[in-house]
């Protein structure tokens, strides 16, 4: 089977745990629980990219990429996470997310792989996971439910040297359907600050969870 990221794609995820790159563009857009996001107009969708650097207090980066990668643990904990499972599609695995939006939206959902590699560069510990897209004609769309079509991440984790995880985080998707500006920009503001603080939690429950679930 064909390789779904390359080596370089890895390398280039974690670079900006040291040096934030953000020429061309990148504007600052909010600073939230040790965390800053910014953005980066995309002129052909009206959308932004975003990247995100921060930490993530009293939760080690292998225990964060664990429960990052656990799709069974966090339809408990992702309240968002209307269906979400991987499947075998004509031999190529992929991951199908339905994603519950507030009415009168329409949900959301999302074909796409990903690939979680723990990288030793140069005598540092660094996790990384990247996730596109993915072309499956064998998951057909729901009648209802919008196909997020253009989606893409990479996540890069490792130690802040006092038991919690320094974070870069690049991502971009394309929701669809007619969503107001202000809409995906409140989303966007509230939406990590409420995510990191739902990941610390689901940190902190993991060894309970997985103690229960053998």
């Amino acid at each position: 089977m064909a390789l779904l990221f390359s080596d370089e794609e890895f390398q280039q995820a974690w670079t900006e745990l040291d040096q934030p790159m953000l020429d061309g563009g990148w504007e600052f857009f909010t600073e939230t629980m040790n965390v800053k996001i910014y953005r980066l107009y995309n002129k052909e969708t009206g959308l932004y990219e975003y990247k995100v650097f921060g930490s993530l207090p009293s939760c080690s980066p292998d225990l964060l990429a664990d429960v990052y990668m656990d799709l069974n643990y966090r339809r408990h904990w992702d309240s968002y996470a209307k269906e979400l499972h991987e499947k075998d599609y004509s031999g190529q695995k992929a991951i199908y997310w339905e994603v519950k939006y507030p009415l009168p939206l329409s949900n959301r959902d999302y074909v796409y792989v990903r690939e979680r590699r723990d990288l030793d560069a140069g005598g540092r510990k660094i996790w990384v996971v990247l996730a596109k897209s993915s072309c499956v004609s064998q998951c057909a769309e729901k009648r209802g439910v919008i196909r997020v079509k253009d989606y893409k991440q990479s996540l890069a984790m490792e130690s802040d040297g006092s038991g919690g995880t320094k974070v870069f985080m690049n991502y971009f998707d394309n929701p669809g359907g007619m969503i107001p500006t202000w809409l995906v920009n409140w989303a966007a503001k509230t939406g990590v600050p409420a995510f990191l603080t739902d990941m610390k939690k689901a940190c902190n429950n993991y060894a309970n969870y997985c103690t229960n679930n053998k």
